[in-house]
């Protein structure tokens, strides 16, 4: 029998921290120099520990791998989008690892059916926009940020990141020549939008903070000097700028966690000043979109200020607090926004944990009667798809499930009549109903109820391997979407459940008011709640039992591991946020100060420090038997660093009893988002599956040779 190799030992070199007369001595701060020698050695000890331990489920990583791919349709095309005079789509090849953007000109301007092209045939008039496996030539990693084209069509502006920080070099193309013009702008964020003169684009600077700070505006190709518009200088908020969907202005967004402020100027005049629509005021979000109606410029405002679920007003654009309500305030549904066209309005909204839209159409002065688009299916998804023209008589849209997958419609705005233009293809005979998806509901101690969504296979016999997968913060929600790469875990009998637990925002604003801040626990005991429900259901038990979660979700999976170890057979965390307290105190840090208002100031408030002391994973690492651990993270993440992961490896390491393994395997070329490329992408999902089916069943050879893989000395 090959003997165990032995993890790898971080030294411990104490690093005092103190505030509030608490003393928190840390012994592995030292990690958080990369430049390090010392450090850039540990993490590859790490990885090369992780892949001693994990070497034999390379057989059942490669043939989850093998899956995805031959479900997937490498060679594929989109369906295409109409703007003006071009139809714009997306091509993949098989073999390619990233996506290539292309347009071909409208034949008939009174046909707004897109054409139905086969991929492998040779479209008329076809032009690449933007090849990205260009663009990633001779980098390890590669992210597209913008890929905008001008409103006459002539000019794109793209933006790149070949390091993975997030921050993206901008760059400029003739599509009438091909040539590039010699603009190059460094170090920005990631989008760009354009002013409706084509020759002026909108972009924003992040401080040494990664913050979102700044906008610009830049004259193309005129040899001079950006012009800087706005710079906001409360550091607790960030920028954004676009335009409204009319093109009639340029829109700029100041946000924080509760506060949002819009100003906006003419798209059309390069040298435009910016208004502010309403003042910013303490604990009031706002968003605005322009309407016409009966030949008079409105602005539509979706806004908070005494309605926690938002209500929609609107008001003309010369005089923003003349408002008249059309929606008002619901308790159990929650608006997130609207929409405008010439002829219609497009309403998005949340009931009963799920995403929905309604047409509202403008019928001369005023608004018609709201129409729903709904779905039979009860865990259905549906949203706005990419609808670039301000008077299209059709209206583009999406929907989906965990069983159904991604299918893409055109809604005919004087018919409502529905055409389904394509449903993602999944090849080896992919059949709905071989599978089940259901909404259940678990009870918080408090007696809230939890939204759960379990899918599973139709013939799989309970109790039965389980993936617990949550998130629970920023109001993020967790709707159903279809994934290829789930069904390898699905076909081999593991249940995928989601937990929608409070910080996440499926259940209205208020969940997510009560998961955060003072009340950010219930995050956590929310997600022990729903895998008690599903123990005490019979749907799986604490040995089948698995959980998951990424950056805030990794924060969970922290916190979990430390208050019920005994519930779960493995626990999977990326890109985990698991010393919060020590970033959260760390002004200088990315994200730290715009998030004081979602974790609370840890530096001016007592009370703050010690609630988040009290659940900090790594600071309550314990002397108790953990279940096996996997942390995967990468070495150019800004938003979490790679050492907070690190430090918890180190401090389970050096503080849990029993024998069962903790890993860390870090990327060491990407950041936030994980390692590009989609083969790559799928070798690491394959990675983590095949990990989580070891920990769910380690009796079950899984296809590749399990076994008592992840068993220790103590378990």
């Amino acid at each position: 029998m090959t003997e165990t190799p032995a993890p790898p030992v971080a030294k411990r070199v104490e690093s005092r921290r103190e505030f509030h007369g608490d003393v928190f001595v840390d012994p592995y701060e030292w990690l958080r120099d990369k430049s390090s020698p010392d450090v850039i050695a540990h993490l590859e000890a790490e990885n090369d520990y992780a892949d001693q331990l994990t070497a034999k489920l390379e057989p059942l990583r490669q043939q989850i791998f093998d899956e995805i791919k031959a479900r997937t349709k490498e060679t594929d095309l989109s369906v295409p989008i109409r703007r003006d005079d071009w139809w714009y789509y997306a091509r993949s090849f098989e073999g390619k690892q990233y996506g290539v953007q292309c347009r071909c000109p409208v034949t008939d301007p009174t046909d707004w059916n897109p054409p139905i092209f086969d991929e492998h045939t040779e479209i008329p008039g076809e032009q690449i926009l933007l090849d990205e496996n260009v663009e990633a030539e001779g980098h390890d990693y590669f992210s597209l940020g913008a890929a905008s084209v001008s409103p006459d069509g002539n000019v794109l502006a793209y933006s790149v990141d070949v390091v993975g920080d997030e921050r993206y070099t901008l760059r400029f193309r003739d599509l009438c020549t091909g040539a590039q013009y010699p603009d190059e702008i460094v170090g920005i964020g990631a989008g760009a939008t354009w002013s409706t003169d084509n020759r002026t684009v909108y972009y924003v600077t992040v401080d040494a903070a990664w913050r979102p700070e700044a906008v610009w505006r830049h004259r193309v190709a005129s040899g001079l000097p950006a012009e800087k518009v706005y710079h906001e200088a409360d550091e607790r908020f960030w920028v954004a700028v676009g335009r409204t969907r009319s093109d009639a202005y340029v829109v700029i967004v100041s946000g924080s966690a509760i506060t949002s402020e819009v100003r906006y100027a003419d798209a059309a005049d390069p040298r435009a000043e910016f208004v502010t629509v309403l003042p910013r005021r303490d604990g009031v979000e706002y968003s605005v979109e322009h309407v016409i109606v009966d030949g008079q410029n409105r602005f539509l405002i979706l806004h908070n200020d005494g309605a926690v679920n938002f209500t929609l007003v609107e008001a003309p654009v010369d005089d923003p607090t003349a408002q008249r309500t059309l929606i008002g305030h619901r308790d159990g549904v929650r608006l997130d926004a609207v929409d405008a066209f010439a002829g219609h309005l497009v309403v998005s909204y949340r009931g009963e944990a799920l995403p929905r839209i309604q047409l509202w159409p403008i019928d001369g002065a005023d608004y018609g009667r709201p129409q729903e688009i709904s779905f039979d299916s009860e865990l259905m998804s549906v949203g706005l798809g990419a609808n670039p023209n301000w008077d299209s008589p059709k209206l583009r849209i999406g929907a989906g499930s965990f069983v159904t997958p991604v299918r893409i419609y055109d809604v005919d705005l004087v018919t409502g009549e529905r055409i389904l233009l394509r449903e993602q293809p999944v090849l080896g005979g992919y059949r709905r109903e071989d599978y089940v998806e259901r909404r259940d509901w678990a009870h918080a101690a408090d007696g809230s109820r939890i939204p759960v969504s379990i899918v599973h296979r139709a013939d799989v016999e309970f109790p039965a391997p389980a993936l617990l997968y949550g998130y629970g913060a920023y109001e993020i929600c967790e709707d159903p979407r279809f994934s290829i790469a789930r069904l390898s875990l699905l076909d081999r009998g593991m249940a995928f459940v989601v937990a929608h637990v409070r910080g996440g925002g499926e259940m209205g604003r208020l969940w997510y008011e009560h998961g955060k801040l003072l009340e950010k626990k219930n995050t956590f005991t929310d997600f022990v709640a729903v895998a008690n429900h599903l123990v005490d259901s019979g749907r799986t038990r604490p040995e089948q039992m698995v959980g998951m979660g990424g950056s805030a979700g990794g924060l969970l999976m922290g916190a979990v591991a430390n208050m019920a170890p005994d519930l779960f057979a493995g626990i999977l965390a990326v890109v985990p946020f698991v010393d919060p307290l020590t970033t959260i105190l760390d002004p200088s840090l990315p994200l730290t100060v715009t998030e004081w208002d979602e974790w609370g100031n840890p530096l001016s408030d007592s009370d703050v420090y010690r609630y988040m002391k009290s659940y900090s994973p790594y600071e309550n690492v314990g002397a108790q038997k953990y279940p096996p651990i996997l942390a995967m993270t990468s070495l150019h993440d800004t938003r979490v660093y790679y050492v907070e992961p690190a430090k918890w490896v180190a401090a389970l390491r050096h503080t849990k009893t029993g024998g069962n393994p903790v890993l860390l395997k870090t990327q060491m070329t990407s950041g936030h988002g994980g390692i590009s490329g989609r083969y790559e992408r799928w070798k690491e999902t394959a990675y983590q599956y095949a990990w989580l089916l070891a920990a769910a069943d380690r009796d079950h050879d899984g296809g590749g040779q399990v076994g008592d893989l992840l068993s220790g000395a103590g378990r």
